[in-house]
């Protein structure tokens, strides 16, 4: 019975199992943000023209900096290597995305981005857990 109350009642959300949680949604959310990146890179020549400016610093530096944001960022947060800094990139370009290039779709353009901003949000207040790079460099310093 005390084994079903633990299931059912977990005290310590800080445990491995926990822990094993965020693994997998950094690598679940991570590698799927990151196809979306990889795909604008390989693109690159023919996206370079038509994709979208919201920032006003050109659609060339725009597209650098999603293409940086969903692939170099996402690997930092898959390997869970200067986690929360990773993060910020990833859910300024899913804001960007959400609030202003998808803007006028309707929410099932939009619900995407938002999903993803939901999950990065979420996952940046819980931190990546112990299975992490940033938790190795943590106990060496």
């Amino acid at each position: 019975m005390t084994v079903i109350l633990r299931i059912l009642f977990p005290t310590a959300p800080s445990g491995a199992g926990a822990s094993w949680l965020l693994l997998a949604a950094r690598i679940v959310f991570g590698v799927l943000l990151m196809t979306h990146g990889i795909a604008k890179w390989q693109n690159f020549d023919t996206l370079c023209a038509t994709f979208p400016d919201p920032l006003g610093i050109g659609s060339q530096t725009s597209l650098l900096l999603a293409i940086f944001a969903e692939v170099i960022c996402s690997l930092g947060f898959i390997t869970g290597t200067l986690y929360r800094l990773a993060l910020i990139p990833m859910i300024f370009t899913m804001c960007i995305a959400f609030f202003s290039v998808h803007k006028g779709d309707p929410f099932a353009v939009r619900e995407l981005a938002m999903l993803y901003l939901a999950a990065f949000v979420l996952l940046w207040i819980a931190g990546p857990g112990r299975y992490a790079v940033d938790n190795l460099i943590a106990r060496r310093l």
